[in-house]
């Protein structure tokens, strides 16, 4: 059973799937807490019956599940709500993100940590994927389709480089193109295994 939970952080467009796919590829558990949330709000979990009660069908596709872009737009500028959905979801993200740490097989896992997130207790190293302000805008752009007006919001309500530089044990600056990750990867790979092993 592994202990040892490395927190993989950086800011919207700044990399941090492309990092962990390839902590993955090294046969590493990804706990990823953008995906958990995803599934937590599936139909006929107790978090899309609350999401549904509260907001009503606006916020469904014509699947039936949850439009998530609808949903961001209602809680992104209303505090209250946004409190509310946290309270919902919070828990079972938390819950299930455990579940994944403590039965990985891997020699250590890594918990991708929401961007506007901080220091976790569940983490023992943090990784932060830092990437110049306007790549994360080019993108976030070419990824999701959202406007720059859009994307400068979003990073706006986000911890800045800054924050999250000084929460930093390890840092993979993404400033080029994508084969320039799996080297600084593989060394910091190489490292945890070493501090994984020692940790017990």
């Amino acid at each position: 059973m592994t202990k040892f939970v490395v927190g993989l952080t950086g800011g919207i467009g700044s990399g941090k799937t492309s990092v962990s796919d390839i902590f993955a590829e090294f046969g590493i558990v990804i706990a990823d807490a953008d995906v958990v949330s995803r599934t937590i709000v599936e139909p006929g979990k107790p978090a899309y019956q609350a999401i549904r009660e509260r907001f009503g069908e606006t916020v469904l596709l014509d699947s039936g599940s949850i439009n998530r872009a609808r949903l961001r737009e209602i809680v992104f500028d209303n505090d209250e709500e946004r409190k509310w959905l946290e309270r919902q979801t919070h828990g079972p993200i938390v819950q299930q993100l455990n579940q994944i740490v403590e039965s990985a097989a891997s020699a250590y896992s890594i918990l991708v940590l929401s961007a506007g997130a901080g220091r976790s207790p569940m983490i023992n190293r943090m990784l932060v994927i830092d990437a110049p302000e306007e790549q994360q805008i080019n993108r976030a752009a070419s990824r999701d389709g959202n406007s720059v007006e859009q994307i400068k919001a979003i990073m706006k309500s986000q911890p800045t480089r800054q924050q999250r530089l000084v929460w930093a044990d390890d840092i993979i600056i993404n400033d080029g193109p994508l084969e320039n990750l799996p080297p600084k990867v593989e060394n910091l790979h190489t490292s945890y295994l070493s501090l994984a092993a020692n940790n017990g």
